[in-house]
Parts: structure tokens; C-alpha cells; sequence
């Protein structure tokens, strides 16, 4: 048996058939729904991480063809596994890691896929690095891709770096997909936690024209009465 066979042995002894329907609405797999055609095993986040730590050292070809599995559960593995494997590269490594990440957004196609990958991949990768590239997948078709460009900022975020979340965010101020207003807002709230002035600065320019879910989201911090003040523009 390949190793690759095996995780996905090891995988499968996990799997919940109940869990698993309901997991499948959870994340909107119905047809004309975001999630369409995802397929769940029904395992949980602690059980594939603790697959995925016997695999750390898998090849990328057999990373990619966990991405490329139909089963959401594969493409999470994945993921796990190139983040360890970019911990701990060289600089050389990690270019050649989010190089191959970046080819590969279509299969990073569910949120929870992006908001596990997207700032530990290549937001950290581009901290001290020129970030055209996300300002880029902010104007792009691909829903994932556009998420992938705001949740990145989380890894500047931390850093207290708040510029390009900002000018993200601001060019996300018109998307339509309920999906990206949480996640700006959720990145928006983020910068708050930090410089609450610095999020207040971007709501009096935006707070008006800005989704409800989004500011909803970015928001959520404020003691009531300040609340009711954004929600009322």
C-alpha cells in the first residue's frame, strides 16, 4: 500500500456517515450553492490533523492529488500538510510551496479551506514582501480567490500592519457574495481588536455604504450604544 493510500485508509477510520450529512448542509453543498458538489466523509478538524501529523513529510505530488480529490476532508489534509512544510523550509522552500499553492485555489474552494491556508501560506510569505498579488486576487472571478486576498491580511494583521487589510477591504465594499462581507468584516474586526482607532477611521469613510453582514461583523466589539450608531448610517 502507497503512503498516500494510507492516509486516506487512515482517514476513512474516522469517517461518520451522520456527521457527514450534516456537516454537507453546514457548508452549502446543494445544487447552486457555494459548496455544490463537496463531498464529506465526516471527520473532524482534531481527528485529520492528527492523521496528518503521521504524513508531514508526503511529497507534493501526492499533496496535489490529495487537492484535487473530490472529498473535502483530502483537500483539508492537504492543506495541513503544506503549512507544516512551510514552517519549516528554507526561503527557497517556501516560494516553491506557495508557488504551488497558488496554482492550486481552485481546490481550495470552501471557506473553512481558506481561512485555514490563506494567512499561514501566503500571508505570511508576503508580510515583508511587495503585496500587489493580493490586491490582484481581490478583483478576481473566482470567489475563493477573492476571500484568499482579504484572510492573507490576517498574517499582517498580527504583525499590526494594517494597510493593505484596509485597501482590501475598501475594494471589497461592493462584492456581492454574502461570503466575502463576513470575511472583510471578520479581518475589519480583527484590525479593531488591535487599534480600535484605526477601525474607527475606516468606518466613518465606509461604515454607510458597507454591507450590513460586513459592518455586522466588523462591529461586533463595540459596546451597544456605538453599535447602534454605525447600524443607523
Amino acid at each position: 500500500m502507497t503512503t498516500l493510500a494510507q492516509l486516506r485508509k487512515d482517514l476513512a477510520r474516522f469517517a461518520s456517515p451522520a456527521k457527514a450529512k450534516i456537516i454537507a448542509k453546514f457548508f452549502k453543498t446543494g445544487k447552486g450553492e457555494y459548496g455544490e458538489g463537496d463531498v464529506f466523509l465526516g471527520v473532524n478538524v482534531p481527528e485529520i490533523r492528527a492523521v496528518a501529523k503521521k504524513y508531514l513529510h508526503l511529497q507534493l505530488d501526492d499533496i496535489k492529488l490529495l487537492l484535487q480529490s473530490k472529498i473535502h476532508e483530502h483537500r483539508l489534509t492537504g492543506l495541513l500538510l503544506l503549512i507544516e512544510q512551510f514552517r519549516k523550509a528554507n526561503e527557497a522552500g517556501k516560494k516553491k510551496l506557495v508557488d504551488f499553492y497558488l496554482k492550486s485555489t481552485n481546490y481550495v474552494n470552501n471557506w473553512d479551506l481558506v481561512d485555514l491556508s490563506a494567512h499561514q501560506l501566503l500571508g505570511e510569505w508576503l508580510h515583508d514582501k511587495p503585496k500587489s498579488l493580493l490586491h490582484r486576487l481581490a478583483k478576481s472571478k473566482n470567489l475563493w480567490e477573492r476571500r484568499i486576498s482579504i484572510v492573507a491580511t490576517y498574517a499582517f494583521i498580527r504583525r499590526k500592519q494594517f494597510e493593505h487589510t484596509l485597501a482590501i477591504a475598501e475594494k471589497l465594499l461592493q462584492d456581492s457574495h454574502d461570503l466575502m462581507h463576513k470575511a472583510t468584516g471578520w479581518m475589519l474586526r480583527e484590525v479593531g481588536k488591535r487599534e480600535q482607532a484605526v477601525l474607527e477611521r475606516f468606518l466613518n469613510r465606509h461604515a454607510h455604504r458597507m454591507p450590513r453582514t460586513m459592518l455586522r461583523y466588523a462591529i461586533e466589539r463595540f459596546p451597544e450604544k456605538r453599535r447602534k450608531q454605525y447600524l443607523s448610517r
